[in-house]
């Protein structure tokens, strides 16, 4: 069996427009001849019209674009898994949720040789998933790469009882699709691998408030 996208926002930043009203005052006077005096009235002073702000569209950073493995090139913005909240839960959903997120892990280690949030959640005494984590850091040694390998779970059920070690039991079904490696060039460095359909158990233990895998072998 065989990293991500930003918007950007801007402040808007808007100022009051004051308006002014001009108050005219009427000035009326009479002389001594009745003829009128000199009378007049203030112009009104103009109003100020608001100037209306405007504010600049904010332009989305593109999504990098997730592209799998060929002979041109290995995968490139692989998404990385996120542990669901459900899989921090010492229940059954939790847990079938976990060996979920635990075999997303994996694909994403066949796709990028990058193991590190398999180990992270993976026991040291897990002999088949230490010899699985090796072999992947060596098929991408040497700008190396794989193509294909995906790991899909049709069947995972769990009775939920936790055994005298303290662990609990997965069974699952695994589906793998076959795998291609390359070299620098788009060379195939070895010959292909077929696709497999097999049983296995998974081991899992709730520790410290969260899942760990102890060990994965074949369905006996």
């Amino acid at each position: 069996m065989t990293s991500q996208n930003f918007f950007t926002s801007r402040a808007v930043r808007s100022g009051a427009a004051a308006l002014v009203i001009g108050l005219s005052l009427a000035l009326s006077g009479c002389n001594s001849g009745g003829s009128p005096g000199p009378g007049g009235t203030s112009s009104p002073v103009a109003a100020e019209t608001p100037t209306a702000s405007t504010t600049p569209t904010p332009i989305p950073t593109p999504s990098a674009v997730y592209k799998p493995a060929d002979a041109s090139g290995p995968a490139q913005n692989v998404p990385v898994p996120v542990l669901p909240e459900v899989a921090k839960t010492e229940t059954r959903e939790g847990l079938e949720a976990f060996t979920a997120y635990w075999f997303e892990l994996l694909n994403y280690a066949y796709q990028t040789g990058d193991v590190a949030g398999l180990e992270s959640v993976t026991s040291p005494g897990c002999d088949y998933c230490s010899k699985l984590s090796t072999s992947l850091i060596t098929n991408y040694q040497g700008n190396r790469w794989l193509s294909g390998g995906k790991i899909t779970i049709p069947v995972r059920t769990t009775t939920f009882e936790r055994s005298a070690d303290g662990n609990f039991q997965v069974i699952l079904q695994v589906l793998q699709s076959p795998i291609s490696y390359y070299e620098p060039g788009g060379r195939e460095f070895r010959t292909a691998s077929n696709g497999s359909n097999t049983g296995n158990v998974l081991l899992a233990n709730f520790e410290a408030g969260a899942w760990r895998v102890n060990d994965l072998h074949p369905l006996r």
